[in-house]
């Protein structure tokens, strides 16, 4: 976890960011970076998610089947009325919540500090999938951005796609607005190794932590930064992760 950023004050903003962009864009506006959903899909998915992990973290369960199914409503303006009263909720429960306490979560670190970071990086790429869907130009702030790029390279990442191909090289990826550099590759066992380091990889993105983070989430192609090296490499290792 990043001590300098305020988590839960970055879910209050991008989930009301979101709710408010979701307004503009109106029900039934596609999600570019969702195939097949409509803005109404997701805000119902991003007030089902908050809800979630409010639960799992406030009550502090380590079973998921634990947490009663919410009954949303069916209504745009009051699913919205619900989204941002969830993203509330949900940041006043992680901003008084021991980061160390053991909580379930799908990834290998099991505590409260992975559903705090996290909600504020899941917060953040759904606004700019709402922000897109009103038209609108956003970017990410650029140290929760940067922030999330190493906590996807550590954590989502690892999750590999059933069928991906071996990356057969490195990728270093670069911000240009925001601290951080990192170097991933394979290990002999085709698990993903990441350095937090500057170096030459046989492959690199550039550009604003916005952006590849986006890059990254497979919302923006790999064109919208500056590539160098192999791009077969970069399209390997992009394809690589299971994003779900």
């Amino acid at each position: 976890m990043s001590h300098h950023l305020d988590y839960p004050a970055a879910v209050r903003r991008d989930g009301i960011g979101l709710a408010e962009a979701a307004e503009a864009a109106g029900p039934h506006a596609p999600v570019f970076g969702c195939p097949g959903w409509d803005v109404t899909g997701l805000v119902r998915h991003i007030t089902w998610v908050h809800y979630f992990w409010a639960e799992i973290v406030a009550r502090g369960l380590l079973d998921p089947g634990q947490v009663p199914s919410p009954v949303l409503p069916d209504g745009f303006p009051a699913l919205l009325a619900r989204c941002r009263s969830g993203a509330e909720h949900l940041a006043e429960v992680l901003a008084a919540a021991d980061p160390d306490a053991p909580v379930w979560t799908w990834a290998r670190q099991k505590d409260a500090g992975f559903v705090i970071r996290h909600q504020a990086q899941e917060t953040a790429v759904h606004r700019w999938d709402a922000e897109q869907a009103a038209g609108r130009a956003f970017a990410i702030d650029p140290d929760l951005a940067a922030d999330a790029v190493d906590e996807f390279l550590e954590h989502t990442a690892a999750f590999r796609r059933e069928g991906a191909l071996p990356i057969e090289g490195t990728v270093h990826f670069h911000p240009t607005d925001a601290p951080g550099e990192w170097t991933v590759g394979e290990d002999e066992a085709g698990g993903l190794v990441v350095t937090r380091e500057h170096a030459k990889g046989d492959a690199a993105m550039r550009g604003p932590a916005s952006d590849l983070l986006l890059v990254l989430y497979r919302r923006l192609g790999p064109e919208a930064l500056e590539t160098f090296g192999d791009p077969g490499v970069l399209q390997r290792f992009l394809a690589r992760p299971y994003l779900g």
